[in-house]
């Protein structure tokens, strides 16, 4: 019997291309042959920071292939969101369309098309050719859902048709959901007018594309997320993804990563007591002001224990020399890291993935979110699941080292009340991947529909 096929399309960004990587693993793993369509640019990064061993694997189970997108090849150009969007909306889609026009007339057979739900024109490229298609959020089901009540927000007198709040406002989408503040919604908080109307254009474009898919599909927990999930039924969790233990050896976890892992990080863990290391990471993006980058370090100095700090594309921290309480590195494998028994808190920006692979170790986090998502996903953490805190910020919008010391050593004290719910959080979300788990069954019902289907 002939093997299905998936076309894999991420959105070109590494939070997006992690999660639908661990996907494709995943349904590589039910004998589906994957092909992964990554921009020339992070297919080179992802290339670059393969291990031999990882190399070898990518060759057996997935099929890495490249389109360009129409930016330089500068970093700092694509991590402006606004603009990597733009190039998302006007250029990828022809070259995406060209791509599946050469793999037909080469009798390939393209069984689903898999796109990031924030590219809802993949899903009219695949309709165009009729292919079987789903959509798949990388991001917090409440994300999805802010996106899908765009118009009703427009029709409350919120924000404007292009997107702008008309009040600043905290409301509440339905009961159980966080709360969002009106002037932090995804499209607004990057406080650039060009941008705000690149993503606000890209979302209205995905949710009349987003209505042709066969599937919606979202890396979270129902259990975690019941009410958004209760708002909009369609959408099916099939999260955390990759958390299954069919996906084999942990150090495939982060195969698609922009950037190569320092692994020694891990020998250092291992020299520390349990629960007693410090875990910083901000994300690829990460981003902070000198002003922020020196009261953060001071306030992790004044808090006396271990930090391991990961600065992504960041700054390097301020940290005094011949500390060795302290590991700087620039990226970290994090899912183990945040397994490791020496983690006893998370200070994050909050990134979805972040907050799935901190909660699913059962560790507590402090919160330092600053745009798109991550302020839904810091109320998820703070206010529903109640796990951690957010860090205050000053008159002048900075973390001050008090502050820092003050929130860490409350998340990080002796009754480990937050740990303790984190532990029961981990649990949940373990039990959604088991079998009879919600995840577990919408994950089989959808590779026996890609499967069904096959001559």
């Amino acid at each position: 019997m002939a093997r299905p096929h998936v076309l894999v399309i991420p959105y070109p960004a590494q939070g997006h291309v992690l999660p639908l990587m661990s996907f494709s693993r995943y349904l590589a793993k039910q004998g589906i042959q994957i092909t992964f369509i990554n921009t020339v640019f992070n297919h080179n990064c992802i290339i670059n920071s393969l291990s031999e061993s990882s190399h070898d694997y990518v060759e057996d189970e997935i099929n890495l292939v490249s389109i360009p997108d129409g930016l330089e090849d500068s970093p700092e150009e694509r991590s402006i969101p606004g603009k990597l969007s733009e190039s998302v909306l006007r250029f990828m889609p022809t070259k995406v369309e060209e791509l599946i026009e050469r793999m037909i007339a080469e009798s390939t057979i393209i069984s689903c098309v898999v796109a990031d739900q924030s590219l809802g024109w993949a899903i009219e490229v695949a309709a165009k050719f009729e292919i079987r298609r789903a959509a798949f959020c990388p991001a917090a089901a409440a994300s999805m859902v802010l996106g899908f009540s765009i118009q009703k927000l427009v029709d409350d007198g919120l924000i404007e048709s292009d997107g702008t709040p008309k009040v600043n406002k905290t409301i509440q989408l339905s009961p159980g959901m966080p709360k969002m503040e009106t002037d932090k919604f995804v499209w607004v908080c990057l406080k650039n007018k060009e941008s705000q109307k690149n993503i606000f254009e890209l979302m209205l474009q995905n949710n009349k594309s987003i209505e042709s898919t066969d599937w919606l599909l979202c890396n979270s927990v129902y259990e975690l997320e019941t009410a958004a999930f209760g708002l909009y039924p369609q959408i099916l969790p099939i999260g955390p993804i990759g958390w299954s233990q069919s996906l084999g050896d942990d150090k495939f976890t982060s195969i698609g990563s922009f950037l190569p892992q320092d692994r020694d990080c891990l020998d250092w863990l291992d020299r520390h007591i349990p629960g007693s290391v410090i875990y910083v990471a901000f994300g690829s993006f990460g981003f902070m002001s000198k002003v922020q980058l020196e009261e953060l370090a001071i306030g992790l100095e004044l808090t006396k224990r271990p930090v391991l700090w990961v600065t992504g594309s960041g700054d390097q921290p301020p940290i005094k020399p011949g500390s060795g309480l302290v590991k700087v590195v620039r990226w970290a494998p994090q899912r183990e890291v945040l397994s490791h028994r020496a983690i006893g808190c998370f200070v994050s920006h909050c990134g979805w993935n972040s907050t799935l692979e901190g909660a699913g170790n059962g560790i507590p986090f402090v919160c330092i979110p600053n745009f798109a998502d991550q302020f839904i996903n810091k109320a998820y953490i703070c206010d529903v699941w109640k796990i951690g805190l957010e860090f205050e910020q000053d008159e002048l919008g900075v973390v001050s080292k008090l502050e820092v010391k003050k929130k860490i050593d409350e998340v990080m004290r002796n009754d480990g009340e937050y740990t303790k719910r984190a532990m029961m959080v981990k649990e949940v979300m373990m039990k959604s991947v088991a079998k009879d788990g919600v995840s577990y069954g919408n994950l089989d019902k959808f590779v026996n529909w890609i499967k069904e289907k096959v001559n």
